[in-house]
């Protein structure tokens, strides 16, 4: 089984033993430093992470929970790898539900849910260039739950656990294949100037680009990367 990288994962510090240890093994998936389908093994994370075995087991054991990891008959554990199919589903099948979420917010009688969206805009925005992967990548999330949120769809919010873990694994992936703080910033701010634009034409342009348009340069590298090795 492969040894993770020395450089993969950083010292537990701060956090109870379990909590840092599921907050760094994060951090290592989300900056690329455990790759989308690279094998863990507990001896050699234990031993990084510099907490016992069994406290890692329970960490791996959350992050299998929110579909990061995928525990596999033979195969032991090892980070989610969505496919190319997979990926373009995700982001079709969120392009979707995030206009859905849209609509609603437009839909209110009065500002109040173009407030709450803002709200959350403004927390996402202060930290957009963080340095920490991870504190930019749980913004990330959490300004796309915010969009659902703010819409006041109740079944959209009941469902969302399923999509942010589908969320989580697609960013992790796209974070190891193309790295582009920059462009990322752009889309999201035409996102939220889109939405406020009121014009479902440049709404669903916008949305349109930052999801199935990320998803389908992705497909393309994978592709690529495909043939390579053929």
């Amino acid at each position: 089984m492969t040894i993770p990288r020395s450089d993969s994962v950083g010292q537990v510090a701060g956090l109870t033993r379990r909590d840092g240890a599921i907050q760094e093994i994060r951090r290592a998936i989300v900056r690329g430093g455990l790759l989308p389908g690279e094998k863990i093994t507990e001896v050699g994370l234990s031993a990084q992470l510099g907490v016992s075995r069994p406290t890692l087991r329970e960490a791996l054991n959350q992050l299998s929970r929110e579909g990061l990891l995928v525990q596999e008959p033979f195969r032991g554990m090892h980070v989610a790898e969505l496919s190319t199919a997979e990926y373009l589903d995700i982001a079709r099948i969120r392009h979707s539900l995030d206009l859905l979420a849209v609509d609603d917010i437009l839909a209110a009688p009065d500002d109040s849910r173009m407030v709450q969206l803002d709200a959350h805009w403004a927390r996402f925005e202060a930290v957009e260039k963080d340095p920490d992967p991870l504190i930019r990548h749980e913004a990330h999330v959490a300004f796309h739950r915010g969009i659902w949120e703010a819409s006041e769809n109740q079944v959209l919010l009941r469902i969302w656990p399923v999509i942010e873990a589908h969320i989580t694994v697609a960013l992790a992936q796209d974070q190891a294949l193309r790295h582009d703080p920059g462009r990322d910033i752009q889309q999201h701010h035409a996102l939220i100037e889109a939405m406020h634009s009121r014009d479902r034409t440049l709404i669903q342009k916008a949305f349109w680009e930052h999801t199935v348009g990320s998803a389908e340069d992705i497909a393309a590298i994978l592709e690529a990367r495909s043939q390579e090795r053929s």
